[in-house]
């Protein structure tokens, strides 16, 4: 069923979020400064890619005070827009009843577009899981 729904997220969105992100990566790596936002943005282009089965925990040791000023200027910079992006999409996903689960993928996206530094995306279904929650 995983497969199936990131099949369908792919053609009706991901491939879009995905390369969205990418190229978000590919900027802030050329701006040098930047380049923790960068790796950050292709981490996401990755998940956004093929989210079902996956998900975003906080990295251990990684909620320093420098993650939480990177993500405070992320934030303001283009954290804020990104998921205006994720909900106004989520929201056209959602009125069918096959893009509901795809709203839902849509939506646990936010966390991670809004504060991405100091976390990190595993599958749900490894025995480590729980014990980064």
């Amino acid at each position: 069923m995983k497969t199936l729904l990131n099949i369908i997220w792919l053609v009706f969105g991901g491939l879009w979020l995905a390369i969205g992100y990418f190229l978000a990566g590919v900027i802030c790596c050329l701006l040098i400064v930047t380049i923790p936002w960068g790796i950050a943005s292709f981490r996401i282009a990755s998940y956004a890619l093929w989210p079902f089965g996956r998900m975003v925990v906080d990295k251990p040791g990684g909620n320093g005070v420098f993650s939480l000023l990177g993500n405070v200027i992320w934030l303001l910079v283009a954290g804020i827009w990104i998921a205006i992006a994720h909900v106004v999409t989520a929201f056209a996903m959602a009125i069918t009843i096959i893009g509901i689960p795809l709203a839902i993928a849509n939506l646990k996206l936010i966390p991670v577009s809004l504060m991405p530094l100091g976390k990190q995306i595993v599958r749900s279904n490894s025995p480590f899981v729980s014990s980064y929650r």
